[in-house]
């Protein structure tokens, strides 16, 4: 098989606790493979699976992964292994996707390392889960989905997603290869107050930098800014060439500071201590 991998990202966070679960099929010409990998509070690991008893679908976020079931109406888990042992299920209210793919006209371009899908920018989420010894309640909770598929996770990449009362906010930049050069991706929603900004690539947005744990992009006048306040999170595998080889670190609930400018002014800001961040650009 050629080298690849397919996965969908399910956040789901309540006022008491966030826990985001990574189930993913992956392999190369080696081998094939599937994992679940879970970051709860300062925890984080990966429980893998038997291929055979794997299957992932990239129209929408259905995955079988053994007994652990994922699809638009919920998730259905029994993970027991040395160090987790989760069991429940979660209930979603409607999902709100995008009207446009968030990756625009690129989500066709056959030479993509990695395609990036939203399912879901925020949606109701109940249930009750058993997680290592406790019983963990989610009532009117909230919760994102998204999903990536290619053959390699970006080498540079910054990421970030967080729910606020009046509505949702996700922004990813990465090292977007086209044969022998490269270019900055930008994808970018701000749903707030009935009203959606989108920066992307193919409307223009530019990476303007990152540094120190601060990303800036740029849209004609519009600057959006989201700066993690803190220290990199929990380490998760990333895949490279379809095996899951690379170690990254993700913040799935930290401080970070969003500004959303035009022509200077603020048209929205916000300071939040239950964020998502992610960060893997050179210092």
């Amino acid at each position: 098989m050629e080298p690849s991998f397919c996965g969908w990202y399910f956040k789901v966070q309540s006022s008491e606790c966030s826990l985001a679960l990574i189930p993913a099929v992956h392999g190369s010409a080696e081998e094939s493979a599937a994992s679940l990998q879970i970051l709860w509070g300062e925890q984080s690991g990966v429980v893998p699976i038997p291929a055979v008893r794997a299957a992932v679908n990239w129209a929408s976020p259905r995955v079988m992964l053994g007994e652990n079931l994922f699809c638009p109406h919920g998730v259905a888990l029994s993970v027991r292994n040395a160090r987790w042992n989760i069991q429940g299920v979660l209930r979603f209210g409607p999902l709100k996707p995008l009207h446009i793919p968030i990756m625009g006209p690129f989500e066709l371009m056959p030479f993509m390392e990695c395609s990036h899908r939203i399912a879901s920018m925020k949606h109701r989420i109940d249930g009750t889960l058993f997680i290592n010894g406790k019983f963990v309640r989610f009532e009117n909770a909230e919760g994102y989905i998204e999903g990536d598929k290619g053959c390699s996770f970006p080498r540079e990449c910054a990421w970030s997603q967080c729910f606020f009362p009046e509505g949702s906010l996700m922004l990813a930049v990465a090292r977007v290869p086209v044969g022998p050069i490269a270019f900055s991706g930008v994808i970018a929603l701000l749903q707030v107050r009935g009203r959606e900004y989108r920066f992307a690539s193919y409307l223009g947005a530019r990476l303007v930098s990152v540094r120190a744990g601060r990303v800036e992009i740029r849209q004609g006048c519009l600057v959006l800014i989201a700066e993690r306040l803190g220290q990199a999170g929990q380490p998760l595998n990333a895949p490279v060439c379809g095996g899951m080889t690379r170690t990254i670190r993700e913040n799935l609930c930290c401080r970070v500071r969003y500004q959303l400018r035009k022509d200077g002014f603020i048209l929205w800001e916000l300071e939040t201590g239950r964020a998502s961040f992610e960060l893997e650009y050179p210092c």
